[in-house]
């Protein structure tokens, strides 16, 4: 058998910007775009990207890149990423502006303060940079205005968390490093840190973290949360509740189906499928205390899915899904010791119905 060939990374969309800004900027300069034209990555290293348009009239100069994110399922992958850039007054330093398709901050909590547009720092600091790399080459001031915009992107932000995050009018310019690892968990969870960032400077008491869409609406409903208490948390509890208790608020919920439910009722704190299978024998286990009897205990070892396991307990009156919510929240109060949390925990079907509810208490 062939060996399979390793996922091939991307560019981020702030690298992609910083090479579209520092083109079209030696272009302001001398009156032509380098193309290729390399950036310095974060972390040291360079990278080279083909200009895919330019544009220069009187006083400005522009330039697009299209986003390659690799292997990545990216949903600004093939976004052509445009910079276009105007002299600012001397003094002024990089001005920064958002085009079509890059959104405004409209919400405390994120790293760019509300009325900003949504270019995160590091994208900043890397455009910074290659200005001020143009600019001791050809005896510019660095002294820039610049705007940024992403094709489409404000139809392609309404696949992101930008709405939910207060970003109106399109995405958000992001990236830590330039690079886009493929199917890498550091995205994900950064945005469930900005969620409860957002809730926590909007003074929001009671958020509620979800594994999917069925278990979002349903815990949305029951408590009757606005969109900005809701934490899309995915598989990544653990991402989760290690920054909450660093950055407390007073409630949460954890909602999810029975089988995500049931692997953090066994201490897992990442509850992809990869991750590993529910431990059949302890459900039944558990099950029996909860007062299953003998044979029903066995069906339960031997059923072929959680579902089916906690659909068989209720059908003989055992609360299964309650045992599951109550050992979840052992497992999440146990990370969230020390902090002033009260904690929920949620069991719903593929339905939406509730089937198992550990109540809100103290995790001190």
């Amino acid at each position: 058998m062939e060996k399979p060939s390793p996922l091939r990374r991307g560019w981020t969309t702030g690298a992609c910007a910083t090479a579209a800004a520092k083109a079209a900027y030696a272009a302001l300069l001398t009156g032509q775009f380098p193309d290729p034209i390399e950036i310095t990555l974060p972390q040291g290293g360079h990278a080279a990207f083909a200009l895919a348009e330019t544009r220069q009239g009187e006083g400005f100069a522009a330039a697009g890149i299209v986003k390659d994110a690799g292997d990545d399922p990216d949903v600004t992958h093939g976004a052509l990423i445009r910079a276009e850039l105007r002299l600012a007054p001397p003094g002024s330093g990089v001005i920064f502006r958002a085009g079509p398709g890059v959104g405004t901050v409209t919400r405390a909590g994120l790293p760019i303060p509300p009325g900003e547009p949504a270019i995160n720092p590091v994208p900043r600091q890397m455009i910074r940079t290659a200005i001020g790399e143009i600019a001791a080459l050809y005896g510019g001031s660095g002294d820039a205005s610049i705007t940024i915009g992403i094709e489409n992107g404000e139809r392609l932000a309404q696949r992101t968390l930008n709405p939910r995050l207060g970003i109106q009018g399109g995405l958000s310019v992001l990236g830590t490093t330039g690079i886009v690892v493929p199917y890498s968990c550091a995205a994900w969870i950064a945005s469930i840190h900005r969620g409860i960032d957002v809730a926590r400077a909007a003074g929001t008491p009671h958020i509620a973290g979800a594994t999917g869409r069925i278990s979002e609406a349903a815990v949305q409903n029951l408590h009757h949360l606005p969109e900005l208490a809701l934490i899309d948390m995915g598989d990544f509890v653990g991402g989760m509740l290690k920054y909450l208790r660093r950055h407390s608020l007073p409630r949460l919920s954890i909602a999810g189906g029975v089988a995500k439910m049931a692997k953090l009722a066994q201490g897992r704190l990442d509850l992809h499928a990869a991750r590993g299978a529910v431990d059949l024998a302890a459900l039944a286990e558990s099950a029996a205390r909860f007062g299953a009897s003998a044979p029903l205990a066995a069906r339960i070892k031997s059923a072929n899915t959680v579902m089916e396991a906690e659909s068989l307990a209720r059908g003989e009156g055992i609360a299964l899904a309650d045992a599951i919510a109550a050992a979840a929240w052992q497992t999440a109060a146990a990370v969230l010791a020390g902090s002033p949390i009260e904690l929920e925990i949620l069991v719903f079907d593929r339905a939406g119905a509730l089937r198992g509810r550990k109540n809100f208490a103290p995790v001190h």
